[in-house]
């Protein structure tokens, strides 16, 4: 009986160990064995190389996806370090007149031992040889230089320069070269990859990433401006003195801003950098080339953010769009129909929720140009047309040379040398003189123009910038003195078109 029931238990665990090993084989067949054929196959794929010194063997990676997409650094890179060039500013320091308080905010000046040299980064535009950096990098300087990745020197040409978004424009003679395709700063969103390509210390192009941590921020740098607009991307990628004028793309590699500055105690990078968004770079790119002079259209509105409290104090039922506060007599605004008391949600279908979001729109289109404006007026929408005005109240376009052609003469910039021998701080030279207003007054060929409505005038574009704030029609007030002679004499000059 005890041999019977020894042997039955002995049987049991035979046949118990061979079913074991069949579900185990099942187990194999169904859920592993495609696993392994996966990796046999992506094994012979990827081709191996073997350094038999350091006996590391290397593999050719896949692109990481996300969601179909490829998620990749080195594309963008590849697209933008070359098309990034370091900007040697040369200028006389003793005359600039650039406030150390700016220069605190702002980064990309890097400062060297000499005073006279100032640097930064740009970026190529376009095959011909358009550069863009920021207006502080290169502002009142005598000479600019750029180098590119490839070590090639240029000597460029200032174009034109816009100081209310802290932009200028350069060209190099050159063709065929490595260029940024711009992209859409509009549709950028909060938590966006994109990187930052600077080309500080005249080396190669750097890059750093980061996320885009807030859009349309407003950090007052620029208010000593006149009409500035401040609608800044603000990233954490890591940017430093010298980057300023440099690039900010996104993963696809366009360009969707130009690094500008950084807000910092220590002048160092220390979480958030600001970048001019594209969509105001074109508009300012093309007015420069099209016409000479950024063309800024106004509205006409003095306005503020919605927030609670305001919200509360005039009835609205919901915290958004801007409150528009008052209307200028003769400006598009009031001319449109929208007054007092209005919100604007929308220009162009775009919603509008600070004021920096507003400027940022109605910066990307020119006087006389038509608009929609969808505004909310006792809590009900309402679409208003409206033509925008230039800063002097009406729609025309304003070129530079329309003000050199009244004035009937030609200008040019003074070096240090001849400031020096002139016995002068600042000033403009009148290299010729024909038939106009500066003749009419007594003006002369070879009169140093130091000062326009009490203004001192350190360049050829200061000149134009001012005589643009004054407006056709008006009359400003000239300072000019003679090389050699210690009086300055006032003129009146009528800035009236010829009949």
């Amino acid at each position: 009986m005890f041999y019977d029931m020894k042997t039955k238990a002995f049987l049991g665990n035979i046949v118990i160990a061979i079913l074991s090993a069949l579900i185990a084989i099942i187990i194999y067949t169904n859920f592993f064995q495609d696993e392994l054929k996966e990796v046999s196959q992506v094994e012979k794929q990827m081709p191996q190389s073997i350094n038999q010194d350091s006996n590391q063997v290397s593999y050719q990676r896949e692109p990481l996806k996300i969601n179909g997409e490829i998620f990749d650094f080195t594309t963008a890179a590849e697209k933008s370090v070359h098309a990034v060039v370091h900007v040697t500013s040369k200028y006389n320091l003793e005359n600039s007149s650039t406030g150390n308080s700016i220069l605190d905010y702002l980064f990309g000046d890097g400062y060297s031992q000499q005073p006279s040299v100032s640097f930064g980064s740009g970026v190529i535009i376009s095959e011909d040889g358009y550069i863009v950096t920021n207006y502080h990098v290169v502002e009142e300087s005598d000479e600019i230089q750029v180098v590119l990745n490839d070590k090639r020197t240029f000597t460029t040409k200032l174009v034109g320069v816009d100081p209310g978004t802290d932009l200028a424009l350069l060209k190099v003679e050159s063709k065929s070269l490595p260029f940024i395709s711009m992209g859409n700063s509009d549709e950028l969103k909060i938590g966006e990859w994109v990187l930052a390509v600077g080309n500080p210390f005249n080396l190669t192009s750097t890059v750093t990433a980061g996320i885009v941590s807030a859009k349309a921020r407003n950090i007052n740098i620029l208010r000593d401006q006149k009409y500035p607009i401040e609608s800044y991307v603000q990233t954490d990628a890591a940017v430093n003195k010298g980057n300023s004028g440099g690039a900010l793309v996104n993963m696809y590699g366009e360009l969707i801003g130009i690094n500008s500055a950084i807000i910092s105690p220590s002048g160092s990078y220390s979480g958030y950098s600001f970048a001019i968004p594209i969509n105001i770079v074109k508009k300012v790119v093309a007015d420069i080339i099209k016409y000479g002079e950024v063309q800024r259209a106004v509205l006409g509105v003095s306005i503020f953010d919605v927030t609670g409290e305001v919200a509360k104090e005039f009835n609205l039922d919901k915290i958004e769009g801007v409150y528009v506060d008052g209307v200028t007599d003769d400006g598009a605004a009031k001319k449109s129909g929208i007054k007092r008391g209005d919100v604007i949600l929308e220009i162009n279908k775009v919603q509008v929720n600070s004021t920096a979001e507003l400027t940022e729109q109605i910066g990307n289109f020119r006087p006389g140009e038509l608009i929609y404006i969808t505004i909310k007026r006792d809590n009900k929408k309402k679409q208003f047309e409206v033509i925008l005005r230039n800063m002097q109240g009406n729609t025309k376009i304003v070129k530079s040379d329309e003000f050199f052609t009244i004035l009937g003469a030609s200008f040019e910039n003074l070096d240090r040398n001849e400031k020096r021998r002139y016995g002068i701080e600042n000033g403009i030279i009148i290299s010729d003189l024909g038939s106009g207003a500066l003749k009419n007054v007594g003006l002369k060929k070879g009169s140093v123009i130091i000062a326009i409505e009490g203004n001192s005038i350190s360049t050829v574009d200061d000149f134009k910038r001012k005589l643009r704030d004054a407006g056709m029609g008006s009359t400003v007030e000239i300072e000019a003195t003679y090389p050699g002679s210690r009086y300055i004499y006032v003129y009146h000059v009528e800035l009236k078109p010829k009949k």
